[in-house]
């Protein structure tokens, strides 16, 4: 099984939109049984807090099915335990390096790398434009999704 791990900053807007995207993706693709999804956050604020109200409505909008959950700090440990990691932007990337000594078996990206773009997923929590994050976190999974089934 191929497993997925989500990371932005709180863990309570983008990263848990990406999740419930990619597993979305995922089922509607068949794959359910070959491609494990998860989120969880890079600092401390808001361990423990439920996914964003901005966040559970703009999955509303888009049809995609949203639990409850609680925000989750990634450890160490978290990048054996994942074949991929994907943060959100330049600050993710920095916190991963961090965390994981650098990256040596080449498993973080940022995901609108997937797109073929260097640019950030903004985060909502300062803009207000969650539409405008789930088009990115849309399109960064969509791509994503692509080269994982390719890869098969």
């Amino acid at each position: 099984m191929k497993k997925i791990l989500f990371v932005c900053h709180g863990n309570i807007c983008r990263s848990p939109m990406a999740e419930f995207v990619m597993k979305s993706l995922v089922r509607e693709a068949g794959l359910a049984d070959e491609i494990a999804v998860a989120s969880k956050a890079l600092h401390t604020d808001e361990i423990g807090s439920d996914t964003h109200r901005g966040t559970r409505a703009v999955l509303q909008a888009h049809g995609i099915p949203c639990t409850k959950r609680s925000a989750a700090l990634m450890r160490r440990e978290d990048y054996d335990a994942y074949d991929c990691i994907v943060g959100m932007d330049r600050e993710n990337m920095h916190d991963l390096d961090r965390l994981t000594g650098g990256d040596p078996a080449g498993k973080v990206h940022k995901l609108l790398s997937f797109v073929g773009e260097r640019r950030d997923v903004a985060d909502p929590w300062y803009t207000g434009d969650f539409d405008a994050t789930y088009r990115d976190v849309d399109a960064g999974c969509r791509a994503l999704l692509a080269q994982l089934v390719q890869e098969k």
